[in-house]
């Protein structure tokens, strides 16, 4: 894509967001329905439905996603997405590449069998492997606009308040 291409399809959504900020504030949703049986819950996502479990080290059998992993699958998403986004914005040339996390999590967190060890990553690691002759110069700014706008990290790294509301349905 160039950057004038990039410009046309964001330019109406800018104009529209600073001409209404309320616009611009929306609410995604994520939905997911219990498996209770198998211990997993079915995510809508597009373009098919994810099943998430438990993950082998908290005793799942690997048949399943496991949510952490798609926790990093959307860091890497966004991340991607975001990096080929401000590179075609500011003409930074990459031609390719990938981008990995690596989340590190201590399991006994997660199973109770240390109230010590914190449940949830405590390590996440980024890697950006690119095809590009970018000077180290444009490969910094390229990072810190992509830490910047990456929705993903930023609410990683800013966590979001979080409010929980159970509701029970009888059938």
């Amino acid at each position: 894509m160039t950057p004038d291409a990039l410009r046309a399809l964001q330019a109406p959504h800018k104009t529209r967001y600073r001409d209404d900020p309320a616009a611009a504030r929306q609410t995604l949703t994520a939905e997911g329905t219990l498996d209770v049986e198998r211990v997993a819950c079915r995510v809508t996502t597009a373009p098919s439905p994810a099943i998430a479990g438990l993950h082998p080290s908290a005793g799942g059998d690997g048949s399943f996603a496991c949510a952490g992993d798609m926790l990093l699958q959307a860091l890497v998403g966004c991340a991607g997405v975001t990096l080929c986004a401000v590179a075609t914005a500011l003409q930074i040339p990459v031609r390719g590449g990938t981008v990995r996390a690596e989340g590190v999590m201590d399991f006994r967190g997660t199973l109770g069998v240390s109230k010590d060890v914190p449940v949830g990553f405590q390590e996440i690691r980024l890697t950006f492997d690119l095809d590009t002759e970018a000077t180290p110069e444009q490969l910094d700014n390229l990072l810190k606009l992509t830490r910047r706008y990456c929705v993903v990290y930023q609410t990683l790294v800013k966590a979001p308040t979080i409010t929980e509301t159970v509701r029970p349905r009888r059938s």
